[in-house]
């Protein structure tokens, strides 16, 4: 059997301290955003992704988000969605819900997580290959510059990238000069959501449902298993391959596929972070940003560490070593 920590650089990680076999990466100082008090969000670019992002946090983040910060580069965005998401109300006033406002690009840092939700190029519906991958290039300045204020401003808290590709974007951030724990990447909890979505239709792959696992980056080479305890090699593969093609699905449709990935893998996956609660985020293992199983602690981030089949390990090895390879 093997670990997930046999993939992460010895260097870069400590033992967990729950009951649940578990490795932290990280250090206390780089954890001191997640202070037991609401926490104020800023989010950058208003786009497909953003907006339904942010109606989510809206919505689902009263008790632990104080306010959301929005910026937006084109004129009366911002205004926009400040007007619309401040009229969204319970009628019968028992949900809290955060207040948003418009905020200056000077404003953007003065915050404890900051959402990149930026993208200079958005594949057009039709077009072929890893779409995700298509937009390393355009976005991989965008991040290098966003990141380069966040120093510059004295940035602390959590530098969040919800853009694709989410996790060769994480690195970028890093390398600029944002500790590697203060980063993390928001694009595997929807692959798990579309594993759990086609599990639910095939009874085939029904124990994914309660066994089963999302690893690795959100894109090709995404590590489904349908079960840790129980794994079937063949059975995973074809469900990855259901989970990563989703996307190109809507995309014969004629739509781009926006709304679940800003759910799952973003409004959902943050919330569960500001709560201390396990989900799907990329961290930074040593050499690459890797999706796996986490939650934030006052410790350092901690990764479930259960044991895994070679086969698993086997593929989860192949997913790292290939981010590990990309470079903008």
């Amino acid at each position: 059997m093997k670990q997930l920590s046999d993939l992460a650089d010895p260097c870069t990680i400590r033992p967990g301290t729950g009951k649940e076999s578990s490795f932290l990466i990280g250090t206390a100082e780089n954890m001191a955003w997640l202070a037991p008090r609401k926490k104020r969000v800023h989010l950058f670019a208003l786009g497909d992704v953003g907006s339904i992002l942010l109606t989510g946090l809206r919505l689902l983040g009263g008790d632990c988000i104080s306010r959301i910060g929005i910026y937006d580069v084109r004129e009366h965005v911002g205004d926009r969605f400040e007007f619309e998401m401040n009229q969204v109300t319970d009628p019968s006033g028992k949900m809290e819900m955060p207040a948003v406002e418009v905020i200056s690009e000077e404003q953007l840092f003065d915050c404890d997580l900051f959402l990149f939700c930026a993208s200079l190029r958005v594949p057009p519906v039709g077009e072929g290959g890893d779409v995700r991958m298509a937009q390393l290039s355009a976005n991989a300045g965008l991040v290098r510059a966003t990141a380069g204020k966040a120093l510059q401003a004295g940035y602390r808290g959590l530098f969040c990238v919800v853009s694709d590709p989410v996790d060769p974007l994480c690195r970028i951030a890093m390398e600029t000069g944002i500790p590697a724990e203060r980063v993390k990447g928001f694009g595997l909890g929807v692959m798990a959501a579309r594993a759990a979505y086609y599990a639910g239709k095939d009874v085939r792959f029904q124990r994914y449902l309660t066994e089963g696992r999302a690893y690795g980056p959100h894109g090709e080479d995404l590590v489904i298993a349908d079960s840790l305890a129980r794994y079937d090699d063949t059975l995973s593969r074809e469900l990855t391959v259901k989970a990563v093609k989703a996307n190109l699905q809507m995309r014969e449709w004629g739509f781009k596929p926006f709304m679940a990935p800003a759910l799952s893998s973003g409004a959902l996956s943050i919330l569960a972070v500001l709560r201390g609660d396990w989900h799907y985020s990329s961290t930074w293992f040593g050499e690459a940003y890797f999706g796996a199983r986490n939650r934030c602690t006052v410790s350092g981030i901690e990764v479930e560490n259960p044991d895994m089949p070679e086969a698993l390990f086997l593929r989860c090895r192949t997913a790292y070593d290939n981010l590990i390879a990309i470079r903008a």
